[in-house]
């Protein structure tokens, strides 16, 4: 049985409880003065990494957290470490540049710098909703790829994972190395501790670049405009069944 190396991807977005509003050039979401946390699907991927080591302690040799962005990501990394993960890789660069793509070729060098050979991260960011970066890194590196996963179990170097499909819920098979992505329902993240985010802020956190990697992040894709959906309009109420139809009759509802 080999040893085994998790790396997990730890993204910084606004905080789930603030209200989004488009900034004044309408080229993306106001993010001046505004609270950012660990996206909580990230939040659940670094709380999976921590629990296998605690169920595999003789297994699981290193929990690596990862972060892409501005240097204001190595908050959300700090976080990971006092939840538990053992040491941090923070790649500078600038929040706007990053798709992605990009992230996911980022993740690879890193992964193949580091030897990990097994990577988890939140099935999505709350901020983009892409649900891209786990696949394409599982494409970059030929790894098998379980997406949306709900249980994690590890016998020797077999991976069973559940995850929740439309009809239920699917159960698959893989080995090492593999990419899984989180759910909701895998896990409740613990809260971090006062005494171990003392302890994170003597842990290792290693900063590199891009161009340290030779990694390309050039955008591929632009943003022509964001815009807020319109508002809805006000409902209203009726008197009887007929009534009812004649409205939806009137509006082409039926």
């Amino acid at each position: 049985m080999s040893n085994i190396r998790i790396l997990v991807g730890c993204k910084r977005v606004i905080d789930y409880a603030v209200k989004i509003r488009v900034n004044a050039a309408r080229t993306a979401v106001e993010t001046n003065n505004v609270k950012h946390s660990l996206n909580p699907f990230d939040e659940i991927a670094v709380e999976e990494a921590v629990r296998i080591k605690q169920r595999l302690p003789s297994r699981v040799s290193d929990i690596l957290a990862i972060s892409c962005g501005s240097a204001k990501c190595a908050e959300v990394l700090r976080t990971a470490m006092a939840m538990g993960a053992d040491r941090a890789i923070h790649v500078e660069a600038d929040d706007s540049t990053l798709q992605p793509l990009a992230v996911a070729k980022l993740f690879k060098a890193i992964i193949e710098k580091e030897n990990s050979n097994l990577v988890i991260l939140g099935k999505q960011a709350i901020d983009d909703d892409s649900n891209q970066t786990g696949q394409m890194l599982a494409g970059l590196l030929s790894w098998p790829q379980i997406t949306f996963a709900s249980n994690v179990n590890i016998e020797d170097d077999a991976l069973k994972v559940t995850r929740e499909v439309d009809g239920g819920l699917e159960t698959l098979s893989s080995k090492l190395p593999a990419v899984i992505t989180a759910d909701l329902r895998l896990n409740e993240p613990r809260f971090a501790t006062l005494p171990n985010i003392m302890k994170a802020k003597k842990k290792s956190l290693v900063t590199y670049t891009p161009q340290d990697l030779g990694v390309d992040i050039t955008p591929r894709l632009e943003v022509l405009s964001v815009t807020e959906p319109p508002p809805r309009q006000g409902g209203g109420t009726v008197e009887s069944v007929d009534e009812l139809i004649s409205k939806l009759k009137e509006v082409g509802a039926l």
